[in-house]
């Protein structure tokens, strides 16, 4: 799996490169959850479920219906005065799946484990992309402060953080362009 830096990482730099305006601090701690959600089948270990069952990890807590059933749990929760299905309830909709989603996708590029089940329950077939960049991360805090951890952290700041910090920085660039050029 990707780092939790990581998920929250990208959700916090993909909410402020899809939402120009200022978001509530409801909004940002929504996506971090959305973000690190998935992991929580870490739980299953403790509970004798097996890595490759369903509820096991990288199984349905990392799928894209998971993630679509966060997104609408978020809107129901947090953004439940929004009024449904106007422009800005989509998009925020569209981001918590994406951020959700995003978390699947990360771990799909590291080095380790049995890959994700994107389409759970309804098939059970785990799959990484082909391009694998990432060290995967340890799982929990020790494992994390060691020389794994540091390989885990150049990985991600050179394959993610890099990059999302420049689509960042172009979309900041655009939006400033786009405003000097309407006054």
């Amino acid at each position: 799996m990707a780092s939790a830096f990581t998920h929250s990482f990208v959700a916090l730099t993909g909410g402020k490169i899809a939402f120009a305006e200022r978001m509530p601090v409801g909004f940002w701690i929504t996506g971090i959850v959305c973000a690190l959600l998935p992991d929580i089948d870490v739980i299953g270990f403790y509970l004798g479920i097996h890595y490759r069952d369903t509820f096991g990890h990288r199984g349905f807590t990392h799928s894209l219906l998971f993630a679509a059933l966060v997104s609408l749990l978020a809107m129901l929760v947090v953004f439940r005065k929004e009024p449904r299905f106007t422009r800005t309830w989509w998009s925020l909709t569209a981001y918590f799946f994406l951020v959700s989603a995003s978390h699947g996708v990360l771990d799909a590029m590291t080095s380790g484990g049995t890959g994700i089940a994107f389409f759970s329950p309804f098939v059970k077939t785990r799959y990484f992309l082909p391009w694998r960049p990432l060290v995967v991360s340890p799982i929990g805090v020790y494992g994390f402060f060691s020389r794994w951890g540091w390989r885990v952290i150049r990985s991600e700041l050179l394959w993610i953080w890099l990059p999302m910090i420049s689509l960042l920085a172009a979309a900041t660039l655009r939006r400033r362009m786009h405003q000097s050029s309407r006054s």
